[in-house]
């Protein structure tokens, strides 16, 4: 059985080969990694997992729901890493619940997954609530999946220009995950990445945040900002 000192070596490893593997997809599209955000995501991790991922210095991390990411990140009393909380960025990169906005805008300094106007409405009555305002980036469902959250492509321009205008709501970032088993599939998920890479630019909007531990260089060399790695990040889970 593993010590806990080689698992945290083990970590460290994979965090190292990760950033390694961001530096290398970066100059191939001509940027460095500095450009790119490694987003750490740490939905269903141990504990255990969680304290080695923090001690290699990694600031940001992704959840996925707001009650698991409360009682990781929330209050000392409620939260298992709640005197970390200060010192990194918590990004919420799972579908939000109207109903849980106020949480969320409590918790999380941002928002990858606006996707419809209920919820646009929701966030300013939060915002407003709270007096928090999280960065936003919207998310796109690129392959129009009727399972999948996400606006789809062809309705963005004109949410965009919704959300500008009668919210005052100004994202500024996309965010998309290809249709599930793309890679498996033998479907390539370059053609989406280069969707949404089109569609941020077409609104002016800067942020792109694509790409999972099985893709995310490929999404880095289309142009990715962001980028969202759990198992290529704390290994496989338990």
């Amino acid at each position: 059985m593993e010590t806990q000192s080689k698992k945290r070596t083990h970590i460290s490893q994979l965090h190292t080969a990760t950033l390694d593997r961001i530096e290398a997809a970066a100059k191939r599209s001509g940027r460095t990694g500095a450009d790119i955000c490694l987003t750490a995501v740490s939905k269903q991790q141990p504990d255990h997992r969680i304290a080695d991922m923090l001690a290699t210095g990694q600031t940001v991390f992704g959840e996925n729901k707001v009650q698991e990411a409360q009682g990781r990140w929330g209050a000392k009393e409620q939260g298992s890493f709640a005197d970390a909380r200060t010192n990194i960025q918590l990004r919420m990169i799972g579908p939000l619940q109207t109903n849980k906005a106020v949480a969320a805008c409590e918790l999380f300094d941002v928002i990858e997954t606006l996707d419809r106007e209920k919820l646009a409405k929701a966030l300013v009555k939060a915002m407003d609530k709270t007096g928090r305002q999280p960065e936003l980036f919207v998310q796109v469902n690129t392959g129009e999946e009727p399972q999948k959250a996400g606006i789809a492509p062809h309705a963005l321009d004109e949410f965009i220009k919704t959300l500008r205008t009668e919210y005052d709501l100004h994202p500024t970032g996309l965010m998309c995950i290809p249709p599930a088993g793309t890679l498996i599939s033998g479907q390539a998920p370059g053609p989406h990445f280069a969707l949404l890479a089109k569609l941020a630019e077409r609104n002016d909007i800067q942020n792109l945040s694509m790409g999972m531990s099985g893709d995310f260089e490929t999404a880095i060399e289309f142009g990715a900002t962001h980028v969202r790695v759990g198992s290529a990040l704390f290994g496989a889970r338990d």
